[in-house]
């Protein structure tokens, strides 16, 4: 691995590289990117950030070719000693874990040649390519923040992680979220778009999809019945505004990784329900369900039909081990679908939930997987 500072023979590679979906998606380079862009940068930005001091760009080479595989490099560098790291792969080099040692490598010079006291990396909530470089460089995720400069046609919500001296994993250790872990599989699947399920029920075939706007009336009916009210914590009354808010938390909590929505759609792809699979915060291989149906639905077989399919998913895909599933006790058609799908209520928490106001007795379940062996 070869990092240097940029050229103005790079600017060709610079350009074709930055024509990359991912790349216009994730980060802030013009679009669309001309050739004065690419040479603006080799010559002029990243010259000027080494003379003011005030950033340490890298191009990332392959040392025996030259051929150039990405960027990385400090961003910014402020007086308190703490700097800013960024970073982009050349779609021609992705896969190799070129990034990860240019980042570590960067990171140590940082630390032990510039005496910086604490690196900062930052980027999208549902960039998990980023993500996964950042964290297998060592750096710890600490939480979400606004950010200051996102990317046109992005959200506004980041991930904020940091790196301080002494934390740089070991040349040629895997470190945290390497490949085969729990974090770089979560990584693989929630970092592409979300998926469409199919699930068979005597009706016919179901896929539970993404939620659409095409479906906010139907969402709207459905938590509108006097039944959704009263076994689900339902905003009550429940109006369009409500339906738009479920639309954008599932988008976002697919992006953040930490939860997958699904609309449950007949086979002529009308909604007839939802199922929410989220994960623990505590417990990785944990994750609870929850789901609704339609009205005009009930009692087709949709939702244990819809269960099994998502159980299978999030055990199969997503390397669950155990997903649970709660019901107010009396909800007698909640618990049906579950038993159907092959939960196993394993009994009766008191007063385990808020409920419109009071507290409530719910029956607890769970599905692990080899109960769908």
């Amino acid at each position: 691995m070869l990092l240097r500072p940029w050229r103005e023979a790079d600017a060709e590679a610079v350009h074709r590289a930055c024509q990359d979906p991912d790349i216009q998606r994730w980060t802030t380079v013009p679009r669309p990117y001309r050739p004065e862009h690419a040479l603006g940068f080799v010559t002029e930005v990243t010259g000027r950030a080494w003379a003011e001091g005030s950033g340490a760009p890298f191009a990332v080479c392959d040392p025996a070719t030259g051929d150039l595989l990405g960027s990385c490099g400090l961003i910014s560098i402020d007086q308190a000693g703490t700097g800013e790291i960024g970073y982009w792969t050349a779609p021609w080099a992705r896969g190799r874990g070129v990034m990860v040692r240019a980042t570590r490598a960067v990171a140590r010079w940082s630390f032990d040649g510039l005496g910086l006291r604490r690196l900062i990396w930052q980027a999208e909530v549902g960039n998990h390519a980023s993500r996964l470089v950042a964290l297998r460089a060592g750096f710890r995720v600490d939480g979400r923040l606004r950010l200051a400069d996102p990317a046109p046609h992005g959200t506004a919500d980041g991930w904020i992680g940091s790196l301080l001296p002494g934390e740089v994993p070991a040349p040629g250790s895997t470190g945290p979220a390497g490949p085969g872990t729990l974090a770089a599989r979560r990584a693989a699947v929630f970092g592409r778009p979300q998926p469409v399920l199919f699930a068979s029920a005597a009706a016919g075939e179901l896929r539970l999809r993404p939620m659409e706007e095409q479906d906010l009336d139907a969402v709207v009916r459905t938590c509108q019945d006097p039944e959704s009210i009263r076994w689900t914590t339902v905003p009550d009354p429940y109006d369009r505004t409500d339906a738009q808010g479920y639309l954008a938390y599932g988008r976002h909590a697919w992006a953040r990784g930490d939860a997958a929505c699904f609309v449950i759609a007949d086979p002529d792809d009308q909604y007839v329900g939802t199922i929410d699979l989220r994960l623990s915060a505590g417990d990785p291989l944990l994750a609870d369900v929850g789901f609704m149906t339609a009205p005009e639905a009930r009692g087709r077989g949709y939702l244990p039909a819809a269960l099994v399919a998502l159980s299978a998913w999030g055990f199969s895909t997503v390397g669950l081990a155990r997903i649970e599933w709660r019901a107010n006790v009396g909800n007698t058609s909640s618990r049906r679908a579950a038993e159907k799908a092959g939960f196993t209520v394993e009994g009766t928490a008191r007063g385990g939930v808020q409920h419109r106001g009071e507290r409530v007795d719910v029956w607890v379940g769970a599905l692990l997987a080899k109960d769908l062996a």
